[in-house]
Protein backbone atom coordinates (compact mmCIF):
# COMPACT_ATOMS: atom_id res chain seq x y z
CA UNK A 1 0.00 0.00 0.00
CA UNK A 2 2.87 2.29 1.02
CA UNK A 3 4.81 1.39 -2.61
CA UNK A 4 3.55 4.39 -4.59
CA UNK A 5 3.70 6.42 -1.35
CA UNK A 6 7.31 5.45 -1.29
CA UNK A 7 8.20 6.05 -5.11
CA UNK A 8 6.50 9.40 -4.67
CA UNK A 9 8.97 10.76 -1.55
CA UNK A 10 11.47 9.28 -2.95
CA UNK A 11 10.76 11.50 -6.27
CA UNK A 12 10.28 14.32 -4.40
CA UNK A 13 13.55 14.17 -2.44
CA UNK A 14 15.46 13.29 -5.32
CA UNK A 15 14.30 16.43 -7.44
CA UNK A 16 14.40 18.54 -4.64
CA UNK A 17 18.62 17.60 -3.88
CA UNK A 18 18.74 17.94 -7.24
CA UNK A 19 17.46 21.70 -7.87
CA UNK A 20 19.43 22.56 -4.88
CA UNK A 21 22.82 21.61 -5.92
CA UNK A 22 22.15 22.63 -9.41
CA UNK A 23 21.32 25.96 -7.87
CA UNK A 24 24.32 26.19 -5.48
CA UNK A 25 26.61 24.54 -7.80
CA UNK A 26 25.96 26.92 -10.33
CA UNK A 27 25.85 30.19 -8.69
CA UNK A 28 22.86 30.59 -10.27
CA UNK A 29 21.89 31.97 -6.67
CA UNK A 30 24.93 34.37 -5.18
CA UNK A 31 25.74 33.97 -1.53
CA UNK A 32 24.41 36.57 0.75
CA UNK A 33 25.51 35.96 4.08
CA UNK A 34 22.80 38.65 5.74
CA UNK A 35 19.94 37.55 4.24
CA UNK A 36 18.84 36.91 7.15
CA UNK A 37 18.25 40.69 7.43
CA UNK A 38 15.94 40.72 4.98
CA UNK A 39 12.18 40.01 5.16
CA UNK A 40 12.24 38.61 1.74
CA UNK A 41 14.25 35.66 2.88
CA UNK A 42 11.18 35.22 5.51
CA UNK A 43 8.61 35.71 2.80
CA UNK A 44 10.30 33.99 0.47
CA UNK A 45 10.95 31.15 2.23
CA UNK A 46 7.53 30.80 4.04
CA UNK A 47 5.81 30.32 0.80
CA UNK A 48 8.55 27.43 -0.31
CA UNK A 49 8.20 25.75 2.85
CA UNK A 50 4.38 26.40 2.60
CA UNK A 51 4.39 24.50 -0.93
CA UNK A 52 6.76 21.75 0.65
CA UNK A 53 4.90 20.63 3.24
CA UNK A 54 1.57 20.66 1.11
CA UNK A 55 2.99 18.20 -1.35
CA UNK A 56 4.61 15.90 1.75
CA UNK A 57 1.24 15.93 3.67
CA UNK A 58 -0.50 14.55 -0.09
CA UNK A 59 2.16 12.02 -0.01
CA UNK A 60 1.20 11.05 3.43
CA UNK A 61 -2.46 11.81 3.01
CA UNK A 62 -4.86 9.87 5.08
CA UNK A 63 -2.17 8.19 6.94
CA UNK A 64 -1.49 10.23 9.80
CA UNK A 65 0.07 7.57 11.69
CA UNK A 66 3.31 7.75 8.83
CA UNK A 67 4.49 11.17 9.95
CA UNK A 68 4.98 10.13 14.09
CA UNK A 69 3.02 13.06 15.50
CA UNK A 70 2.59 11.03 18.52
CA UNK A 71 3.44 11.85 21.86
CA UNK A 72 6.92 10.10 23.03
CA UNK A 73 7.52 6.84 24.88
CA UNK A 74 8.74 9.09 27.97
CA UNK A 75 9.25 12.47 27.87
CA UNK A 76 11.90 12.35 30.38
CA UNK A 77 13.63 9.91 28.13
CA UNK A 78 13.25 12.15 25.30
CA UNK A 79 14.46 15.24 26.78
CA UNK A 80 17.54 12.91 27.70
CA UNK A 81 17.79 11.60 24.64
CA UNK A 82 17.30 14.96 22.56
CA UNK A 83 20.45 16.62 25.21
CA UNK A 84 22.58 13.33 23.53
CA UNK A 85 21.71 14.57 19.79
CA UNK A 86 22.19 18.31 20.30
CA UNK A 87 25.76 18.14 22.22
CA UNK A 88 26.69 15.17 19.47
CA UNK A 89 26.18 17.16 16.70
CA UNK A 90 27.28 20.52 18.04
CA UNK A 91 31.10 18.11 18.69
CA UNK A 92 31.15 16.94 15.21
CA UNK A 93 30.65 20.07 13.84
CA UNK A 94 33.86 21.52 15.84
CA UNK A 95 35.67 18.22 14.35
CA UNK A 96 34.77 19.58 11.13
CA UNK A 97 35.59 22.47 11.49
CA UNK A 98 39.38 21.18 12.54
CA UNK A 99 39.46 19.81 8.36
CA UNK A 100 40.98 22.20 5.52
CA UNK A 101 37.85 22.64 4.47
CA UNK A 102 34.95 25.42 4.10
CA UNK A 103 33.11 25.80 6.98
CA UNK A 104 30.12 24.26 6.46
CA UNK A 105 28.01 26.87 8.17
CA UNK A 106 29.12 29.56 5.92
CA UNK A 107 28.86 26.86 2.79
CA UNK A 108 25.17 28.15 2.78
CA UNK A 109 25.38 31.76 2.48
CA UNK A 110 22.93 32.08 4.86
CA UNK A 111 25.38 32.88 8.04
CA UNK A 112 25.33 36.49 9.18
CA UNK A 113 28.72 38.27 9.03
CA UNK A 114 28.05 40.48 12.07
CA UNK A 115 25.37 42.05 14.15
CA UNK A 116 23.10 44.76 12.57
CA UNK A 117 20.56 46.29 15.35
CA UNK A 118 18.40 48.00 12.78
CA UNK A 119 17.70 44.53 11.31
CA UNK A 120 16.44 42.99 14.36
CA UNK A 121 13.04 42.63 13.05
CA UNK A 122 14.12 40.83 9.75
CA UNK A 123 16.32 38.97 12.08
CA UNK A 124 13.44 37.77 14.25
CA UNK A 125 11.46 36.87 11.37
CA UNK A 126 14.57 34.28 9.76
CA UNK A 127 15.32 33.09 13.35
CA UNK A 128 11.42 32.01 13.25
CA UNK A 129 12.04 30.30 9.66
CA UNK A 130 14.89 28.13 10.23
CA UNK A 131 14.22 27.40 13.91
CA UNK A 132 10.64 27.07 13.90
CA UNK A 133 8.99 26.63 10.07
CA UNK A 134 12.08 24.76 8.30
CA UNK A 135 12.40 22.18 11.30
CA UNK A 136 8.58 21.21 11.52
CA UNK A 137 8.46 20.93 7.77
CA UNK A 138 11.43 18.81 7.63
CA UNK A 139 11.54 16.49 10.55
CA UNK A 140 7.82 15.72 9.16
CA UNK A 141 9.54 14.79 5.73
CA UNK A 142 12.60 12.83 6.32
CA UNK A 143 11.98 11.82 10.24
CA UNK A 144 7.90 11.84 9.86
CA UNK A 145 7.43 10.36 6.73
CA UNK A 146 10.33 9.15 4.78
CA UNK A 147 11.45 7.26 8.12
CA UNK A 148 8.21 5.48 8.56
CA UNK A 149 7.85 4.58 4.61
CA UNK A 150 11.78 2.79 5.10
CA UNK A 151 10.97 1.31 8.10
CA UNK A 152 10.36 -2.11 6.20
CA UNK A 153 14.39 -2.17 5.48
CA UNK A 154 14.77 -2.47 9.11
CA UNK A 155 15.96 0.33 11.85
CA UNK A 156 19.40 1.07 11.46
CA UNK A 157 19.24 0.95 7.10
CA UNK A 158 16.14 3.47 7.75
CA UNK A 159 18.17 5.72 10.13
CA UNK A 160 20.93 5.60 7.99
CA UNK A 161 19.26 6.44 4.61
CA UNK A 162 16.84 9.21 6.23
CA UNK A 163 20.27 10.74 7.18
CA UNK A 164 22.04 10.59 3.49
CA UNK A 165 18.37 11.99 2.32
CA UNK A 166 18.17 14.64 4.52
CA UNK A 167 21.81 15.84 3.70
CA UNK A 168 21.68 15.48 0.24
CA UNK A 169 18.44 17.83 -0.21
CA UNK A 170 20.43 20.66 1.45
CA UNK A 171 22.51 20.76 -2.16
CA UNK A 172 25.53 21.23 -0.27
CA UNK A 173 29.05 19.13 -0.18
CA UNK A 174 31.68 19.75 2.70
CA UNK A 175 28.57 20.52 5.03
CA UNK A 176 27.35 16.98 3.82
CA UNK A 177 29.94 16.40 7.07
CA UNK A 178 27.26 17.53 9.63
CA UNK A 179 24.15 17.44 7.88
CA UNK A 180 24.53 13.50 6.90
CA UNK A 181 25.32 12.73 10.83
CA UNK A 182 22.81 15.60 12.04
CA UNK A 183 19.86 13.89 10.04
CA UNK A 184 21.09 10.42 10.77
CA UNK A 185 20.96 11.47 14.91
CA UNK A 186 17.17 12.78 14.72
CA UNK A 187 16.68 9.54 12.87
CA UNK A 188 17.89 8.07 15.97
CA UNK A 189 16.18 10.33 18.23
CA UNK A 190 13.00 9.42 16.47
CA UNK A 191 13.14 5.49 16.37
CA UNK A 192 14.31 5.77 20.39
CA UNK A 193 11.40 8.08 20.75
CA UNK A 194 8.52 6.79 18.43
CA UNK A 195 7.55 10.69 18.07
CA UNK A 196 8.96 13.16 15.50
CA UNK A 197 8.37 15.69 18.30
CA UNK A 198 11.62 15.48 19.93
CA UNK A 199 13.80 15.84 16.54
CA UNK A 200 11.84 19.55 15.65
CA UNK A 201 12.63 20.39 18.87
CA UNK A 202 16.61 19.19 18.53
CA UNK A 203 16.68 20.52 14.85
CA UNK A 204 15.32 24.04 16.07
CA UNK A 205 17.86 24.47 19.15
CA UNK A 206 20.08 23.75 16.78
CA UNK A 207 19.26 26.04 13.85
CA UNK A 208 18.96 28.88 16.43
CA UNK A 209 22.22 28.32 18.50
CA UNK A 210 24.00 28.50 15.39
CA UNK A 211 22.25 31.89 14.30
CA UNK A 212 22.58 33.45 17.52
CA UNK A 213 26.43 32.23 17.51
CA UNK A 214 27.03 33.56 14.22
CA UNK A 215 25.99 36.96 14.98
CA UNK A 216 27.63 37.10 18.29
CA UNK A 217 30.62 35.65 17.19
Amino acid sequence: MNRGRLFAWTAFVAAFAALAYAVNLTGSVSSNHNVVYKYSTFAGGTVEYAIWLGIVLAIGAGHRDLFALRRPVSIGGAAGLAIVVLVGVFIVEVLVDLLPIENPGKEQGLTPTHWEPAHAGAFAANLVLFAAIAPVVEELTFRGLGQSLLAFLGQWPSIVLVGIAFGLAHGLVEALLVLVPFGMALAWLRARTDSVFPGMVVHGLFNALALVAAVLG
